[in-house]
């Protein structure tokens, strides 16, 4: 690879480490909560099983997905999915925060391997969000001379892969920070999502690109106009949601002490 081409590699793999942090933290504070209502003892071990399950469903999804990328049926469907799951996240924290709220706390907790299942149950709907969001970065990427895997060329491959790595480090070893962050800077998780819309418009332009389709020109979903667009307001998304977000105060972040701690377990060695 030369020089432009690896720094064009750098840049995506540093959007999708900040993207997946954030996710990562979204997702190691909602399994968090799942798991609270059990005794200590079973907590650990649910998140023990949780944290391997996502080990298996991310490198599961990768695989499946890396398949079956360039089908623009697969394109079409995984675009709708990234729309669908960042409308509702956005939805569920600005216009029914106070119903979930509600919900949440008339729920009673279930039993220990119902609890499990549940989790197992998110951590394949979070694998498919990161993987999916991953790959629609990296397919707009140029390819290289690495051999292909599955549908994909071998430095896009790579890319989702680092990616992905980077997010099960991240709920391993970093959620209990990020979580902080998203508490200090709520702003932040919905720039996260509106990240996932924007990078789901992306996968929909690649679609409608397809051969098979033409809706658009084969060439647009590669064009420099297209990327520079893509590129700015993505940035402007990140930024924004930073420099937008009300900055807590350190006697504010008291919300989420409970699940964070919850976390912290995680890094526990079972």
């Amino acid at each position: 690879m030369d020089i432009a081409l690896l720094l064009e590699y750098g840049w995506v793999l540093l959007i999708l480490i900040a993207l997946e942090g954030v996710l990562a933290a979204d997702n190691a504070l909602v399994i968090a909560t799942m798991v609270k209502h059990l005794p200590e003892d079973q907590r650990k071990k649910a998140l023990f099983y949780g944290l391997a399950g996502a080990f298996v469903f991310r490198f599961g999804s990768l695989f499946v997905i890396s398949y079956l990328v360039h089908i623009w049926q697969v394109q079409a469907i995984g675009a709708l999915y990234l729309f669908g799951i960042a409308i509702y996240h956005l939805l569920k924290k600005h216009v029914l925060k106070k119903y979930v709220a509600k919900k949440a706390k008339e729920q009673k907790g279930s039993g220990f391997w119902m609890t499990v299942l549940k989790v197992e149950l998110a951590d394949i709907a979070f694998a498919v969000d990161a993987i999916l969001a991953a790959v629609a970065l990296a397919v707009m990427l140029p390819t290289t001379n690495l051999p292909t895997i599955g549908g994909l060329d071998g430095g896009h491959f790579a890319v989702v892969l680092a990616g992905g790595i980077i997010g099960l480090v991240i709920m391993r070893f970093a959620a209990s920070y990020f979580v902080t962050l998203l508490d200090r800077k709520p702003g932040l998780e919905t720039a996260a999502y509106l990240v996932v819309a924007w990078v789901g418009v992306k996968l929909a332009v690649y679609s409608l690109s397809h051969p098979e389709l033409a809706i658009l020109s084969e060439d647009f979903s590669s064009s420099t106009e297209w990327k520079a667009v893509f590129w700015s307001v993505l940035l402007l998304i990140g930024v924004g949601g930073w420099f937008l977000s009300k900055d807590k105060g350190q006697d504010d972040q008291k919300v989420q002490e409970k699940p964070i701690e919850i976390i912290e377990d995680t890094t526990m060695t079972k």
